[in-house]
């Protein structure tokens, strides 16, 4: 279908390919959720000048530059990831990492990638022909309980963050929880986590909700001044995996002008180890049908999976997605929708408001033998204060100047 004979017979599926081919022509693509970085982290220990790691070449991924553009891909959300074993370790420096990588993949491949951090950037590199290329963080364990370093990660580029991964942070509860494997610990979110969702509110950075419990999915939805995404995470009412949203919070979703972008991966589409392109696609109309289509999105997951529907096996089957939704009948305009627009118009309604939130976490919700308390008294939480003397002292020096 995507490759058809330059002479190509008036048939149906000539038809559609170029009504397909004129969409994706004229339309941004730009699915949320792909972990190359964390592939050439892996395979290559983000090396980018490796022969073999030449993103023209490379082979053994989902996702490389050929794929990119058989693809009509015009823009992606790059997941830097780091594993939950990072958490009270070196998941900062990890985190820095992989941003780095893909801002290196930006400096060496310059005709391929812009990187951009804002709606306009992303349509200023597709109208140049260039995959506009933006970083998620998958984990809010990458912010190590820091405010201080979730403003830093937002100015190096960040523009959404997963608030966790499959770990419990010491500020919000993980999908896992909703299982046998894990107990819940703060139902949600602490008081500290309603902060951090505050504070990227305000910074103008989306949060995410794939990986959390539903706990923590309705909290968010209940607190956040602005819409929310769920960057790669399918429908609990078609496959019944934790990781997936069920009806009531996708009719949250709806209500606060929330997107859900639907997982690739087999486990997610049909629980099972197997599955085929009809099945995603029955994820979107499901979506489509319980939250609205202004709140269905592709989420991919390309390269962070190890099962991938026949169909969709990498980057370079997004349009043969389309062409699925296109022949049940759903729009131009809702097509448009769920391969970008949807996601601009959440990325445009971000707040930005102007102080930031100072409040640390307390200082016995942390974890970890090796930390310092700087800033901490005894009372967890609270700044240093001066002793009682040195207090007095400093009340009675400017006296004590007049008189003696």
């Amino acid at each position: 279908l995507w490759d058809p004979p330059w002479h190509c017979p008036l048939g149906e599926a000539c038809l559609q390919f170029l009504r397909v081919r004129s969409l994706l022509s004229a339309t941004l693509s730009l699915p949320r959720h792909n972990d190359l970085p964390w592939q050439l982290l892996n395979k290559f220990n983000n090396q980018l000048r490796l022969p073999e790691a030449n993103l023209t070449v490379l082979n053994d991924t989902h996702t490389n530059i050929p794929k990119l553009r058989q693809g009509h891909v015009g823009a992606q959300f790059w997941s830097v990831y780091v594993p939950c074993e990072t958490q009270n370790k070196d998941a900062v420096k990890r985190t820095l990492e992989q941003m780095d990588v893909v801002q290196r993949m930006c400096d060496l491949y310059p005709e391929t990638f812009s990187c951009v951090t804002d709606p306009d950037g992303i349509e200023l590199a597709f109208r140049s022909g260039k995959v506009a290329s933006l970083m998620g963080v998958e984990g809010g364990h990458s912010i190590d309980s820091s405010l201080g370093v979730l403003r830093t990660l937002y100015r190096l580029g960040a523009r959404y963050m997963t608030l966790t991964h499959s770990c419990n942070t010491p500020w919000a509860d993980n999908w896992l929880v909703d299982t046998n494997d894990e107990k819940p610990v703060h139902h949600g979110l602490s008081p500290f986590g309603k902060i951090v969702v505050q504070e990227m509110n305000r910074l103008g950075m989306i949060v995410d909700l794939a990986h959390v419990s539903v706990d923590t999915m309705k909290a968010v939805l209940n607190i956040s001044r602005a819409p929310i995404i769920f960057s790669h995470s399918s429908a609990y009412g078609i496959c019944p995996h934790r990781r997936n949203v069920p009806d009531d919070v996708l009719r949250l979703v709806n209500s606060t002008g929330s997107l859900v972008m639907v997982n690739f991966y087999n486990n997610y589409v049909t629980c099972s180890n197997k599955a085929k392109l009809s099945d995603v696609a029955d994820h979107m109309d499901y979506v489509k049908k319980v939250a609205g289509a202004k709140a269905v999105g592709f989420g991919g997951d390309y390269d962070g999976v190890t099962g991938l529907p026949t169909g969709l096996e990498d980057v370079s089957k997004y349009p043969a997605l389309v062409a699925e939704l296109l022949a049940r009948n759903w729009t131009e305009e809702e097509v448009k929708g769920a391969l970008a627009e949807n996601l601009l118009r959440v990325f445009r309604q971000v707040e930005r408001n102007t102080a930031p939130y100072e409040s640390p976490i307390a200082l016995e919700e942390l974890e970890g033998s090796c930390r310092t308390n700087y800033g901490y008294s005894t009372d967890a939480g609270t700044a240093q204060r001066p002793s009682a003397a040195l207090a007095l002292a400093l009340v009675l020096a400017p006296l004590l100047s007049v008189l003696y």
